[in-house]
């Protein structure tokens, strides 16, 4: 097969990047594997909402049909909606999927790298892998492929599963700039700060997107970090979140759940552990994230923002 029959950027999505319009690159696996049904549909039209609402394109990424699809229509998306239908994809697995006839629910990792090729400078999520905790702790491969892909990425911090400090240090290590919106502390999921301070902070979509494009012109080759608090009316208290995140590992634990199933286990207990309170939150945090993004996308596609 050819590249163009590979990697396959829906007509929408090129018209948008071709007269310089603002598109924002989003993942298929928060739906696939991140949300149960009926809430994975709700969250792919909320997110939707908002991005258009701010003037950009959503372009959601997967696989399908033996191609990387940059842009895919409401009805293909129903493909990942069922979560019996998509395996889950990071940026290493594009070589196996192509092959499947499942759909391909595409990670951070995935998503940011096929974003960076089409052309898209934006992408958005919820909360990114991390340093899980353990003395031999899992590592997401999320955090090595935002050292080495340019863009910007918006999200909530971490996810609540992981360990803060340790992947705070491993994007410092990495050379990953981690900037808060509109704060100091790095925003944890599902609770709007962690104890961690930030070192850089912007406090509008412009200085983000000012942020970026300085990026772009150097060549920096890594992810900005862009870290969007959860709304305040839906966050929840960090010391609730860890005791529930405790009791969901010791089942992870206690079951042998590891590698890609141990994510959408724990998330999944965790909102059975806080009465469904957190699965309300991710997906309060996935749509003002979305909101965010589609207006750093469109702020970067402006004249001149200022910082």
């Amino acid at each position: 097969m050819t590249a163009a029959e590979l990697f396959r950027v829906a007509a929408e999505v090129a018209e948008a990047l071709r007269d310089g319009g603002a598109v924002v690159g989003l993942e298929t696996s928060v739906l696939g594997q991140g949300l149960p049904r009926p809430e994975n549909r709700e969250c792919a039209e909320r997110m939707d909402l908002v991005i258009r609402r701010a003037g950009a394109v959503p372009s959601w990424i997967g696989v399908l049909g033996g191609a990387i699809r940059v842009g895919l229509a409401p009805h293909e998306l129903e493909r990942f909606i069922d979560p019996a239908d998509a395996e889950k994809v990071a940026r290493r697995d594009y070589p196996a999927a192509l092959g499947s006839e499942r759909a391909g629910a595409t990670t951070v990792s995935a998503t940011i790298w096929a974003a960076a090729r089409a052309g898209i400078a934006v992408c958005t999520t919820g909360g990114i892998g991390g340093v899980h905790p353990g003395e031999a702790p899992d590592v997401s491969a999320d955090l090595l492929e935002l050292a080495r892909t340019p863009g910007l990425l918006v999200c909530s911090g971490p996810k609540s599963i992981v360990e803060p400090a340790a992947t705070l240090e491993r994007l410092e290590e990495l050379g990953v700039a981690v900037v808060g919106l509109g704060v100091d502390r790095l925003p944890f999921f599902l609770a709007r700060e962690s104890p961690l301070p930030l070192e850089h902070r912007v406090d509008s979509a412009a200085g983000a997107a000012e942020m970026s494009r300085v990026a772009r012109d150097l060549g920096v080759g890594s992810t900005i970090l862009v870290c969007n608090p959860v709304p305040a009316t839906s966050a929840m208290e960090a010391a609730e979140v860890d005791v529930a995140v405790r009791e969901a590992t010791r089942r992870a634990d206690r079951e042998g759940i590891h590698g890609k199933a141990r994510t959408p286990f724990l998330l999944s207990t965790l909102a059975e552990l806080t009465g469904g309170r957190s699965l309300r939150a991710n997906l309060d945090l996935l749509e003002d994230n979305a909101r965010v993004a589609g207006e750093i996308a469109t702020a970067l596609t402006a004249a001149a923002p200022v910082i």
